[in-house]
């Protein structure tokens, strides 16, 4: 399949699938004669996997070295499982973060009336 097709069926941009294909994560497609690229059923899947990975916010070291794995069904999960481990922890501080921002920002909406002027607002204070 050629690239709009694939991109069509992925729900990835041609842009994209370019990009992963520059990255080393989609084996490099084969060229026809008119110097399209062709793409197999199994860049398909390959694809919607990177694209699972990225949706859980994986960078693209890890799915490099997860697509990697794949090709090694006989390996055991040790490797995955540190770093999924390590992401949740990511996501966790993550969380964390986010919470403070939260307080922040009803702090100060909680010192923000309709009736206040600008001069008053402390969120435009220096």
């Amino acid at each position: 399949m050629k690239i709009g097709e694939l991109a069509r069926r992925s729900g990835a941009s041609a842009r994209t699938i370019r990009f992963y294909e520059a990255q080393g994560l989609l084996g490099e497609a084969a060229r026809t004669e008119s110097n399209y690229r062709e793409y197999r059923t199994e860049d398909l899947g390959r694809l919607h996997f990177i694209l699972q990975c990225r949706a859980l916010d994986i960078g693209l070291t890890e799915i490099a070295r997860l697509v990697s794995l794949r090709q090694m069904p006989d390996a055991n999960c040790g490797e995955v499982d540190e770093m999924l481990d390590a992401h949740i922890v990511k996501v966790q501080e993550q969380r964390k973060s986010l919470a403070i921002l939260e307080k922040e920002l009803k702090a100060l909406r909680a010192d923000c009336h309709p009736s206040q002027t600008v001069k008053g607002c402390r969120m435009l204070r220096q």
